[in-house]
């Protein structure tokens, strides 16, 4: 079973979360298309969109433990495990040739991450995230 979690950095406005979690979302939704749901008709036979097929929980840390959370993941993408993430250099950027020009330059290190997103094996997701707590 395929989990899913989101995971920003709780000292960010209100603003940049949102933002943070539709980038994420959207990356997610380009590299998992099977996540996202038919259209569906209601009763007057008007069309919706599919949506998620899978509880996405947005949870909190800080910046040092989204660098560490990163850090744990990476070795497991091998078992499965997709990483999204976005970085301060990302959101800085006012253009997607500027940000790939920025984060060339800069070392992982040197990122400052604003938001994660680890999908994959159920067990795999919780066992990395199951201790920090939800968006509220």
């Amino acid at each position: 079973m395929t989990r899913c979690a989101f995971v920003i950095d709780q000292s960010l406005p209100r603003g940049l979360i949102a933002n943070t979690a539709a980038i994420l979302a959207m990356t997610l939704g380009r590299d998992r298309p099977d996540l996202v749901g038919h259209a569906v008709h209601d009763a007057d036979g008007v069309r919706h969109e599919g949506i998620t097929r899978i509880v996405m929980p947005i949870l909190m840390s800080d910046a040092d433990g989204l660098a560490a959370l990163r850090g744990r993941a990476t070795p497991h993408e091998t078992a499965g495990l997709g990483l999204v993430d976005v970085t301060e250099a990302a959101q800085r950027a006012k253009d997607y040739q500027a940000y790939e020009i920025r984060i060339g330059r800069m070392r992982q290190d040197d990122l400052r991450y604003l938001g994660v997103c680890l999908h994959g094996p159920a067990a795999l997701v919780r066992s990395l995230t199951g201790d920090l707590p939800l968006l509220r």
